[in-house]
């Protein structure tokens, strides 16, 4: 149950709660937002302590490391002493820019506004 035995990755992030459920990690995998040591991991790739796991949620990398290798879900307590997050504080509020939101009904935009937001998103 726990100890220094490899352990699926996406097993793993469900034991330490970064995913509510294993289909949730297992589909992270799939769709390339898991990588382990700086490769694209697949859901049944080992994980070992020491290793770095990155995790793409909600449009932000979290930077893992494994302390100790879980198979059951556990504790928030424990699963906080399982990894160590070497994730960096996100940005503050005032210096990420907003996307201009457009009225709910207002139909499509026009070309100016579609050359603004190209020229927004660095197109």
């Amino acid at each position: 149950m726990v100890g220094d035995s490899p352990v699926r990755v996406d097993a793993w992030l469900w034991a330490v709660r970064q995913f509510k459920t294993r289909s949730a990690a297992t589909s992270a995998c799939r769709a390339g937002h898991v990588r382990v040591n700086g490769e694209r991991a697949k859901a049944a790739q080992p994980v070992r302590p020491g290793d770095d796991v990155r995790v793409r949620i909600e449009g932000f990398d979290r930077i893992l490391i494994v302390r100790q290798t879980l198979v059951k879900r556990v504790s928030a307590a424990v699963a906080a002493t399982a990894l160590e997050d070497r994730t960096p504080p996100p940005p503050p509020r005032g210096t990420v820019a907003l996307a201009p939101v457009r009225d709910r009904g207002a139909g499509r935009p026009t070309k100016r506004e579609r050359r603004d937001l190209e020229r927004l998103r660095g197109r």
